[in-house]
């Protein structure tokens, strides 16, 4: 998300917002606190901010278990999608994660109410990722993980499938690096793709993860999200 004069409070909504998505993949209540009490316009302007940041993830749940979002939680993210909209020059991966949210708005808002009810926009261009290194690779599909859900088919999924054992390598090297973050997307991919090797050890790898880095609420969000893919709870 691009943004000038980020507030310092940005980084805490948005591991609120992340927490509250965990709790809602593993049963609990989704809709975070901080969702509810947002009541100044300061207050407002920061939580668009903060759902623009974990974009389509925040509406994850919905799409996994196939639940209808809350009426005000629907509006809340159709402003952010609105209130930033990819500027020219933008970077391939902004636009991705814009796309993401609009691709989420239609698959959860009822049809023929708003503008989100009709056809999916075109996709961005991903060609970038055709040639990429496997470790540039394995970063931009972390940073792009919340494309990385059942049934989602577009370009960035088409060209992660070409390529799992490099997501592997990308894994493995996240984790050695104590890259949580990175390595935790890159686990959320890899329990989608095929022709992962078994040898990866991708279980074990994501509760390792999830030990070292699940102080943030990012992080352990990433990992409950493949561990939801994994087993299917979702069905």
């Amino acid at each position: 998300m691009e943004q000038s004069g980020t507030s310092p409070l940005l980084p805490g909504t948005v591991q609120d917002l992340a927490a509250g998505v965990v709790s809602a993949l593993r049963g609990g209540d989704h809709a975070p606190s901080v969702v509810r009490t947002a009541v100044d316009d300061s207050a407002d302007r920061l939580l668009l901010a903060a759902v623009r940041v974990t974009g389509a993830d925040l509406l994850l749940p919905h799409v996994l278990l196939r639940t209808p979002p809350d009426d005000a939680e629907l509006a809340l993210f159709r402003e952010a999608v609105d209130a930033y909209p990819p500027r020219a020059g933008t970077a391939p991966a902004i636009r991705w994660s814009h796309w993401a949210m609009t691709r989420t708005l239609h698959r959860l808002e009822p049809p023929r109410r708003g503008r989100y009810g009709g056809d999916v926009p075109p996709e961005p261009d991903a060609s970038w990722l055709d040639d990429a290194p496997w470790q540039t690779l394995t970063h931009q599909l972390a940073v792009l993980a919340t494309l990385a859900v059942p049934g989602e088919e577009c370009a960035v999924a088409r060209a992660a499938r070409r390529r799992p054992v490099d997501v592997a390598r990308g894994f493995v090297r996240a984790v050695r690096r104590r890259d949580w973050q990175q390595a935790a997307g890159a686990g959320r991919w890899l329990t989608l793709l095929d022709g992962v090797p078994t040898t990866l050890g991708l279980e074990l790898g994501l509760d390792f993860v999830e030990l070292m880095g699940g102080s943030d609420p990012r992080v352990t969000l990433q990992v409950q999200a493949a561990r939801s893919i994994r087993t299917g709870v979702f069905v």
